[in-house]
């Protein structure tokens, strides 16, 4: 069974180290330990209930155990990794959604890994800045890059 432990935010990696520590000590029946990056204050342990519950007993960081067990489908979507990135190319007319150039759009003039750089249109002077792929919306998509995504 799959349990939710509510920890202290920021210190799920120590909690986790701790548990295993225990786990290696004593031989306590848990099988494996999860902390979802996007779920802060929560570790994920699978094993069986009155072994979690000894192991995290009065351990530091550890507000307990949140209700029942969950289902794995619940929490598959921590467990899969997305490399799906937005195809980008030179030309494309883009939207900043995030940080301080947010809602400005500007030119891609070049493509880096995860990266791309920018020329803002409405900017006075035109000054190239580099902005995750992360935070940018494409607008439009210029002729050549929607002819090689046809390909």
């Amino acid at each position: 069974m799959i349990y939710t432990i509510r920890t202290t935010i920021g210190r799920e990696n120590m909690v986790m180290a701790e548990i295993e520590n225990m786990v290696k000590m004593r031989g306590f029946e848990i099988k494996a330990l999860i902390h979802p990056e996007k779920l802060k204050g929560y570790v994920m342990v699978e094993g069986k209930e009155s072994d979690i519950r000894e192991v995290i007993h009065d351990m530091r960081h550890v507000k307990g155990i949140i209700g029942k067990p969950v289902e794995i489908d619940k929490i598959k979507q921590f467990l899969e990794t997305k490399d799906k990135e937005l195809e980008v190319h030179k030309g494309d007319l883009i939207e900043i959604i995030g940080g301080p150039f947010k809602r400005e759009r500007g030119k891609i003039t070049r493509v880096g890994k995860g990266e791309v750089t920018v020329e803002l249109l409405e900017a006075a002077v035109s000054i190239p800045i580099t902005v995750t792929i992360d935070s940018i919306r494409i607008v439009e998509k210029t002729k050549e890059s929607e002819g090689v995504k046809d390909e």
